[in-house]
């Protein structure tokens, strides 16, 4: 989980204390204020932050961090030793090279530092991770909405320790939690058994061309229904007549769910450029990656009925051909077309049914 600093300095008051309440609720990381009575009334679980627009206050109030400007308010680990049990950090601004070097300086020096870059390109902060490799502070950035965030946690695959965000509406708060979770929980795959398979004629089939390289024991949960999935493998490993598509898995006819980002499902057909999709490898690691397209073509189908150890019914209806393939235990890859009774694949069995989506318990009949 990332850092999530909320600024709440200027918000404006009618909707200020619905802020704070949200951001309290949603456990973010920090309240930033310049006022240390703004900080008084918060509870122990956030970090308050005293992030002051004129003189530093003599009495900081219940202040857990200090953010100052150094040439304002002096060296922050002289202010540290004036004010015992309190932390400092320097804010600064990048605008040039010159305050580039200042904001590497303090990256790796300083415990916190909240940097602020004028320029849209995120190569500078590129420059900061790097410079502050393996140093022990935080680095919080700030950002001018959620959608920001998200690509400041990603830059250089590390991303800023946290970033500070000025919220505009209630539910800001919600949003920027969200999107500090960043990665995805792992789960918990199932041993299935064959029970027979069919060739069911045509209909139309997706293939889900990702942003990312699969790994080989890699690929995406595909089912008939909301409570049973299979791994359906990339197409990582060689195939002949054609080169391979590390990128691709040939997924299932258009009906089928898989599993999107933060537990919901999406039927194959919704996915298009820009949509998350979980990719899950034999452990039931997972990792969110982008969707850059969807093929949808009219193929041949062969369905596959599987079984589960609790009895669990399981279908999924594939591209009628051999070089189409699933997962079984150990990474083994199974070619569809040669499936048979007994033969063991990998599965996922989620336990809630699915509205638009999203889990709900509700009594809810698939065949």
């Amino acid at each position: 989980m990332r850092l999530t600093w909320l600024d709440i300095r200027g918000v404006d008051a009618e909707i200020k204390t619905a802020i704070v309440e949200e951001a309290v609720h949603q456990r973010v990381s920090a309240i930033v204020a310049d006022e240390p009575g703004e900080l008084v009334d918060l509870p122990p679980t956030v970090r308050k932050v005293l992030l002051p627009r004129g003189p530093l206050p003599d009495d900081l109030g219940p202040a857990d961090v200090v953010i100052v400007d150094p040439e304002r308010h002096g060296d922050p680990a002289v202010l540290a030793a004036r004010h015992p049990g309190v932390e400092f950090g320097p804010f600064v601004e990048i605008v040039d090279a010159p305050t580039l070097e200042v904001a590497c300086e303090a990256a790796r020096t300083q415990r916190w530092s909240v940097l602020w870059f004028r320029d849209p390109t995120k190569i500078p902060l590129e420059i900061v991770l790097a410079a502050a490799a393996g140093a022990s502070g935080s680095i919080v950035t700030v950002v001018e909405d959620v959608e920001e965030a998200e690509i400041v946690f990603g830059v250089l695959e590390h991303g800023s320790d946290g970033v500070l965000l000025k919220p505009q509406r209630v539910g800001d708060a919600t949003d920027l939690v969200a999107a500090s979770a960043g990665g995805s929980a792992d789960l918990e795959l199932t041993e299935l058994e064959v029970v027979r398979t069919e060739h069911v004629g045509m209909g139309e089939r997706a293939c889900v061309d990702t942003c990312t390289y699969f790994r080989e024991d890699e690929g995406i949960l595909v089912g008939s229904h909301s409570k049973g999935m299979i791994l359906c493998v990339s197409e990582t490993h060689p195939l002949p007549y054609m080169p391979t598509r590390p990128f691709r898995v040939n997924a299932g006819a258009i009906h089928s769910y898989t599993v999107s980002h933060q537990g919901r499902t999406n039927y194959l057909s919704e996915l298009k450029s820009g949509s998350k999709v979980l990719a899950v490898d034999t452990k039931g690691r997972t990792r969110v990656v982008t969707v850059g397209r969807v093929k949808i073509e009219s193929r041949p189908l062969i369905s596959i009925e599987a079984v589960s150890t609790t009895g669990q019914q399981v279908n999924l209806i594939l591209q009628d051909d051999w070089h189409v393939r699933v997962l079984g235990p150990g990474g083994v890859v199974l070619n569809s077309t040669e499936l048979k009774p007994g033969d063991r694949l990998l599965g996922y069995l989620p336990a809630e049914d699915r509205h638009v989506g999203y889990p709900i318990k509700e009594f809810c009949l698939e065949k």
